[in-house]
């Protein structure tokens, strides 16, 4: 059987490598990439995406899995060949079922509808994408009906958080929503702390250098990665030693540029702590939305809107900022990063109130795939739930529906329900590493990050695919997912700072 892996192996790296060269093009277009490229960018990632699958469903695969179903079945269960296998026969079965020209109109009309939320946002023009979004949701349906499913969204929700469907994701969130909305109120029904300290001029030279240096002792190596600017800040990844991230700065906003700095080298840490082993086969990634967007948050906000953390690094961000910084102490500083307010940007929203914005989307998505909302009715509807939910209305639409790039730039469905999953695996995966090694907030006041760093990688990262999300979450934790753990951590962190 080991030739017929081989021959498998072979052909699962030309497929790596078609889908690599895509995702260059699609970091070229949302960084340096002029304007005049657009039409013809669309068609480039529409070709390689259609050679792509035309050469992953090739009868010659699907023959070579049947084939090696015994061999398969011989090895352990997490073993490379077994892992390869299985992954490979779960993705070669979902994409036989997609037809080609259907990706060829997909990615075409991905790259257009990106190009021009690029200009209608800043101009606060729904009207210029309406159209456009009309036909991401046809899309979206058609993509949909190729699998048999119990609710028109389960399908996408499948290929970002495998095993999860539209009614666990409602439960999960109702539950969850149960829980946070009295936190929400309670907080606010206090005074906001002040972040004026945040709001000042913070020149976007030193933010970078900043930035950059924090993620360096995180443990994110620019030897196998880099950072650039965009619209809507992203990881990517061309191969396990080319994985680059993506950030904005607000020269007015130090929180904008660095979160999302902190952010994106979560999702990185996690792409380039899989094994080596993997490169080139479908196991080189992380497992699922929810357990990579786990690694962002954790980074981003467990970790980096820590009292520990800024016990270490305020000092060194007064050095770099002393006309601004000088004469604020530490605790107001670090109030004003984890200032709970109701807000309108979910990327810039704290982590009380996050989730909100999550399942506004969520359940927006669903009604649209279900029919029950009409595209044209978005404006309105996202006003009304934002005030009702958050209690905060947006005064256009360059704040509400405009303001995530993911239905403009993909398919609507199977996205958002990851960043509330991820909230809730980053609470249970820190605290299972804390179990584990009781000094990790120490560490991190110390600014040493190698302990939780190195905890990670042995139980999610170096796994990629070998292991679904469900797996990973019970082998490194113990348990299946529970949001108890992200309840206690909010509850213990924000039960102090705001005195609940």
């Amino acid at each position: 059987m080991e030739p017929k892996f081989e021959q498998l192996q072979e052909r699962l790296a030309e497929v790596t490598d078609l889908q690599a060269a895509a995702a260059v093009l699609g970091w070229d277009q949302t960084t340096y990439m002029p304007p005049g490229g657009t039409e013809a960018r669309g068609r480039q990632m529409a070709t390689l995406a259609r050679i792509a699958h035309e050469k992953f469903t090739d009868d010659a695969v699907g023959a070579l899995l049947d084939d090696l179903r015994p061999y398969e079945a011989s090895q352990p269960y997490e073993s490379f060949a077994a892992s390869l296998i299985r992954t490979a026969r779960h993705d070669y079965e979902r994409a036989i079922k997609v037809p080609p020209a259907f990706l060829t109109e997909l990615y075409t009309h991905a790259a257009t509808s990106y190009d021009a939320w690029t200009r209608a946002r800043p101009a606060n023009d729904f009207g210029a994408v309406e159209p456009l979004l009309e036909k991401t949701l046809d899309l979206s349906r058609q993509y949909a009906e190729f699998f048999p499913h119990e609710h028109i969204a389960d399908p996408l929700i499948d290929d970002s958080d495998y095993g999860m469907k539209a009614a666990s994701v409602r439960t999960l969130f109702r539950d969850l929503r149960d829980q946070l909305v009295p936190l929400v109120q309670a907080i606010t029904a206090q005074p906001p702390a002040d972040d004026a300290c945040l709001r000042q001029h913070y020149p976007e030279d030193q933010q970078r250098a900043f930035g950059e240096a924090v993620i360096k002792r995180y443990g994110y190596d620019f030897d196998r990665g880099r950072q650039d600017k965009t619209h809507h800040p992203f990881m990517t990844k061309f191969s396990i030693g080319d994985v680059r991230i993506t950030t904005r700065f607000n020269e007015h906003d130090l929180g904008d540029g660095l979160f999302s700095t902190l952010h994106e080298a979560g999702h990185a840490l996690y792409e380039q702590g899989v094994s080596r082993v993997f490169e080139g086969t479908p196991l080189a990634s992380g497992t699922s939305s929810g357990v990579h967007e786990s690694q962002s948050r954790m980074w981003e906000n467990i970790v980096g809107r820590s009292r520990g953390f800024w016990q270490h690094f305020y000092t060194q961000l007064q050095d770099t900022f002393p006309l601004q910084l000088s004469d604020v102490d530490l605790d107001t500083f670090y109030r004003a990063v984890n200032k709970v307010q109701r807000s309108l940007i979910r990327v810039d929203a704290d982590e009380v109130t996050y989730n909100l914005h999550v399942m506004l989307r969520f359940d927006f998505e669903l009604a649209m795939l279900e029919g029950s909302m009409r595209v044209r009715d978005l404006p309105d509807a996202w006003h009304e739930r934002m005030e009702s939910d958050i209690g905060v209305a947006p005064p256009d639409n360059r704040d509400g529906v405009l303001q995530d790039v993911h239905w403009y730039s993909g398919q609507i469905g199977g996205v958002f329900q990851g960043y509330t999953i991820g909230n809730i695996l980053s609470a249970q995966f820190y605290e299972a590493a804390t179990k584990a090694h009781p000094d990790i907030p120490n560490d991190i006041a110390r600014g040493e990050f190698g302990a939780l760093h190195g905890w990670l990688r042995e139980n999610i990262y170096q796994y990629g695919r070998t292991f679904t999300a469900p797996e990973i979450v019970e082998r490194a934790t113990g348990s299946p997912l529970s949001f108890e753990p992200y309840i206690r951590y909010l509850r213990g962190k924000f039960g102090e700072l705001y005195s609940l």
